[in-house]
């Protein structure tokens, strides 16, 4: 999932282009973002900067942005056919300190999770500041209750790698040929089904904690009662003396 992406200032930076090129260009539906951050910031991937150079390109083969436009209607750029940036979905990223308010939690948490190797970001801008998708609310807010049932962080790391993977083939199916895909659903599918079954037993467990101590505090609730009736006898029998 990991690869380089760009802020708006160094994407225009990195390809010695200007803030108006890049206004026109996306006026004109040339390029959009891949993504933004929490923040607003727009993000450019590799496929952005090498839409930019064939862009570029045709410009200088004397082409104007309107006839650019064209022949990306009928044939679309080179190593981009079948991947219009016009049908791009554009995808949301979290800053770490934006996932952490997200899950409540703190961003040294989110760093730590991240040492462990229990969660990576998605990418890493040229900036330096990492960026993660929505998925990982999820999985954070998922290793939370895990921890909260006893689980290492190493079992959590097991179980967070094999969601990070499932996650990736959902995004991009190509990235494993159909038999090993087969053989990896398979397995997802195995470990799915053996986490619920320890889930139905913690269920049970929690199930028979809550009969008991809500019979507990009806218990209590009488004794209390008994013993505010035994107070107030007390107190009776002193205003009688």
């Amino acid at each position: 999932l990991k690869e380089t992406i760009y802020t708006k200032e160094i994407f225009i930076q990195e390809l010695e282009i200007s803030a108006e090129n890049l206004r026109e260009w996306e006026k004109h539906k040339l390029l959009k973002p891949f993504g933004f951050s929490d923040d607003k910031t727009a993000l450019y991937s590799t496929d952005e900067a090498e839409r930019v150079e064939q862009i570029k390109k045709f410009q200088e083969l004397g082409y104007t942005v309107s006839e650019i436009q064209k022949i990306i209607r009928k044939i679309g750029l080179p190593k981009s056919r079948g991947n219009d940036s016009e049908k791009k979905e554009l995808r949301q990223f979290l800053t770490v300190g934006n996932l952490a308010e997200r899950v409540g939690v703190s961003p040294r948490t989110i760093k730590h999770w991240e040492n462990k190797g229990i969660i990576e970001p998605d990418m890493r801008s040229e900036g330096g500041f990492r960026l993660y998708s929505e998925f990982y609310v999820e999985i954070c807010r998922l290793v939370l209750d895990l921890q909260l049932f006893g689980y290492s962080l190493d079992a959590i790391k097991t179980l967070a790698d094999e969601f990070r993977s499932f996650y990736a083939y959902q995004l991009n199916q190509d990235l494993l040929a159909p038999q090993p895909a087969q053989q990896k659903l398979n397995i997802w599918s195995e470990s799915v089904s053996d986490i619920l079954n320890q889930f139905m037993l913690f269920k049970k467990g929690i199930q028979r904690w809550e009969d008991l101590l809500k019979k507990k505090k009806k218990e209590l609730r009488a004794l209390g009662n008994q013993n505010q009736k035994r107070i107030d006898e007390l107190a009776k029998d002193k205003g009688n003396e």
